[in-house]
């Protein structure tokens, strides 16, 4: 992980590359109290915690955006409460403003909006969800490992969704 300048009025550094969730609450505490906080579902936490095995979830996200904050408050605090506070089976990514670096994590990935949760399963992509989890994410991120849903998931308005992905 590589801290950048953050060139913003809030002084929050951009972190780049490859963290821990413990790293990004250290560098950001006002995360920890949005985490807090959030209200997620706590069915759909507890399911979750059943499924993550076997799956491969990444987070793309920037330690500068305000949807990265909103949306991993909301999925730590699910795991938290699903009792995943130190078997945390997710990889963060962090990246710069322009979504560019670190380039071998971004290269390939079609990363538009951040956070972008990336769920894989022996290599092959299950689906995504991007920017803004319509359903909350603990619930979005289980109907992909469960196949219920495909594809892109996201309620932005930033993104030209086919009519087939939700």
């Amino acid at each position: 992980m590589v801290a950048q300048n953050s060139g913003s009025d809030s002084g929050d550094p951009v972190l780049v590359g490859e963290m821990s969730r413990a790293e990004i609450e250290e560098a950001l505490p006002h995360w920890v109290d949005e985490e807090i906080l959030a209200t997620p579902d706590p069915i759909a936490a507890s399911s979750l915690a059943d499924v993550l095995h076997g799956v491969e979830v990444t987070v793309l996200l920037g330690t500068w955006c305000s949807d990265s904050r909103r949306e991993l408050a909301r999925l730590w605090r699910a795991l938290d409460d699903a009792g995943l506070v130190t078997a945390d089976p997710i990889r963060y990514i962090g990246v710069d403003r322009g979504m560019q670096e670190p380039g071998v994590w971004v290269a390939g990935r079609d990363l538009r909006l951040v956070p972008t949760f990336i769920v894989e399963r022996e290599g092959q992509e299950l689906g995504r969800v991007v920017e803004s989890a319509p359903q909350g994410i603990e619930i979005d991120l289980l109907a992909l490992i469960r196949g219920e849903k495909t594809g892109v998931v996201s309620a932005s308005d930033q993104l030209d969704l086919d009519e087939d992905e939700e």
